[in-house]
């Protein structure tokens, strides 16, 4: 039987590496770089890609851990922008590995709603981190 998986994939404006890794203090696992220097010459077909600029940026990560977190620079993206229009859930029972996940996610960043019991049973946050992601955290009641 074939298998689809939806995988959440993020642009960065440059500060992708120190995102990612970033992310896999949080959670953990293993992290592939690849930055855009490292392929052939003109190997992208929009030239913004090719700069010196981007040589050293990301053009392709992926953190492979208790889930799998994809990512990369665009050349379109500034560093600091917040990254809107969605959310990253995390859900679960696992109180003590949530609570852990919200406070590493929440270091330098911004807390929306602090992870509090919440009138419909789940203890539920809310926070964009200091890269601009946007995370829900809700631990199941």
């Amino acid at each position: 039987m074939a298998t689809i998986k939806l995988v959440p994939y993020l642009f960065f404006g440059g500060n992708c590496r120190d995102a990612m890794e970033f992310y896999k203090d949080v959670f953990g696992g293993e992290l592939t770089l690849t930055e855009y220097g490292e392929g052939p010459e003109d190997a992208h077909s929009d030239p913004k890609a090719n700069t010196q600029e981007m040589k050293s940026k990301i053009m392709y990560s992926k953190l492979d851990g208790p889930f799998i977190l994809q990512a990369s620079d665009s050349p379109y993206r500034e560093d600091g922008k917040k990254i809107d229009a969605f959310s990253l859930s995390l859900e679960g029972d696992d109180a003590e590995k949530l609570t852990a996940y919200f406070k590493k996610l929440s270091a330098g960043g911004d807390v929306s709603a602090p992870l509090e019991k919440q009138f419909w049973g789940d203890t539920f946050g809310m926070l964009t981190d200091r890269f601009g992601v946007s995370w829900m955290v809700s631990i199941q009641a």
